[in-house]
């Protein structure tokens, strides 16, 4: 978080616990810039597929085989598992049983989108998808409101549904109704609290807003903005200069205030594992939602998966040096303490938490190794010198054309590549072409996942551009990065 000390912040709050900062500044984002949140960052299920794919996949599998154990009419007189695999077709279940898919945190709604276009392209037969009741939640209304205008959900209106809550209170849901849960980086941005061992006392840290000087001259009436600030009275904000990237903080640690704390007993027994004076991320929210999809999920679901970035290597989790947050157009993230997430679930009796990375879980789905489009482009020769921001557009729309000699996507779309003002008149010409050259079904994002097929395809466009072969398959069999995006499955006992 940004500490200048020039910047002769003026005062626009008290100091509060981080979590509580955090669920004030992300409200605040969410409904300042909720349809601008691309521009701030991206997730692989923004724009890109093969995630949702893995795990439509991974569900069709897992619910035939469920239903093969129960011997209910999935299975043909041979016994076969899978749709398209047995010699009789298979029958539905009579009466079929609603199978209730819930969407926490749905971004744009592309997850949903891909993940009911390939359930229904794999269940040929038609005796899961049909049954699938997928609802999305959100605690904003435009936050459903935009996933649910996704132009590819269009085809799927009649099981997709909108529930709006928060995740970890979802009280119109019965117990046990619920079949499986997914969220894609909802943990990161739930209430996580940043607590340090001294001694035999536990301290959190706490922080205190400030606003810039430049943004606070542009302010002509300071006393009705730090009201509005408090309330966090948007429409009022709304008559103000835009503030969230001006936000200066301050920070301090103090004595934890425990019967404000939920797993006192667990926290502290964990924090004994770590050094005095490091700080480790707590991520509260996340441990509710485990409480929540515990009460949620039925006894035979197939389960509750989390993908996010975080670590659970506790030399990583010891470091003092490690990320434990950010910052996105002012919204702030936090890195997932899984380890933590997984003693909190056991505690809950919660079930069983398996972890791997994102990769391998979408590896393992398409049967071949893949590699992240970013950590293809950071094998290019020229990254880690000094590159200006078109320099590092150039390099990206060169690799995406590259690409797309060989890459096909199962869905149509143009790629939004907006290019920076500060270029030269002739480079800026040069990419635009590029950009108008990206083929709708080429690579979908700059946020995408590549299979070895693919770069083996394309490797000697991408030899053209500057990239070493024996550099840029490194990645595709390489181990996760100590911080690195994974699947965190729970399945109920």
């Amino acid at each position: 978080m940004l500490e200048d000390a020039d910047a002769l912040p003026q005062l626009i709050g008290d100091y509060k616990p981080v979590d509580q900062w955090q669920v004030h500044i992300n409200t605040l984002f969410y409904r300042f810039r909720g349809d601008q949140i691309r521009s701030f960052y991206q997730t692989f299920a923004s724009a890109d597929y093969r995630l949702a794919h893995a795990l439509a996949a991974d569900y069709f599998e897992q619910v035939m085989k469920r239903e093969k154990v129960r011997g209910k009419g999935i299975m043909g007189q041979r016994g076969g598992t899978k749709s398209g695999d047995t010699d009789t077709p298979a029958t539905p279940l009579s009466p079929p049983s609603p199978l209730i898919v819930m969407e926490w945190g749905p971004g744009n709604g592309n997850l949903a989108a891909c993940f009911l276009s390939h359930l229904k392209t794999l269940d040929r037969d038609g005796v899961v998808y049909p049954r699938i009741r997928y609802l999305l939640v959100d605690w904003e209304q435009a936050v459903l409101d935009a996933a649910l205008a996704h132009p590819e959900l269009s085809s799927h209106r009649d099981l997709v549904e909108t529930y709006r809550g928060t995740v970890d209170q979802l009280d119109a849901m019965t117990d046990g109704s619920v079949d499986r849960i997914i969220c894609n980086e909802l943990w990161n941005d739930l209430p996580t609290k940043l607590m340090s061992r001294q001694a035999n006392e536990v301290e959190e840290e706490y922080l205190r807003p400030n606003l810039s000087e430049v943004a606070h001259a542009k302010i002509s009436d300071w006393a009705s903005f730090v009201r509005s600030f408090d309330a966090m009275d948007v429409e009022a904000l709304k008559s103000f200069p835009p503030f969230l990237d001006d936000l200066v903080w301050e920070r301090e640690y103090r004595a934890v205030e425990w019967k404000a704390v939920p797993y006192r007993k667990t926290i502290t027994e964990f924090l004994k594992r770590i050094d005095e004076q490091v700080v480790v991320p707590l991520n509260l929210g996340a441990y509710a939602t485990i409480k929540e999809a515990k009460r949620l999920l039925a006894p035979d679901a197939i389960g509750f998966s989390s993908f996010d970035a975080g670590t659970a290597d506790m030399k990583v989790l010891n470091d003092p040096e490690k990320p434990c947050y950010g910052q996105f157009g002012g919204q702030q993230s936090f890195m997932v303490n899984f380890a933590l997430a997984e003693t909190v679930m056991k505690q809950l009796e919660a079930g069983t938490m398996t972890l791997e990375s994102q990769r391998e879980f979408v590896g393992q789905s398409l049967g071949t190794n893949v590699v992240t489009l970013m950590d293809l482009i950071a094998t290019h020769p020229s990254v880690g010198t000094r590159m200006t921001q078109w320099e590092q557009d150039r390099l990206m729309l060169k690799t995406l054309h590259a690409l797309n000699k060989t890459y096909r996507s199962p869905y149509a779309r143009l790629l939004d590549f907006p290019l920076p003002l500060e270029m030269p008149p002739e480079e800026r010409e040069t990419l635009q072409a590029l950009v108008r050259s990206l083929a709708p079904t080429g690579v979908p994002d700059t946020v995408a996942y590549l299979t070895e097929e693919e770069l083996t395809l394309a490797s000697k466009d991408l030899e053209d551009i500057g990239y070493e072969p024996e550099s840029f398959m490194i990645p595709l069999t390489a181990p996760p990065s100590p911080v690195d995006y994974f699947h965190a499955f729970v399945r109920p006992r």
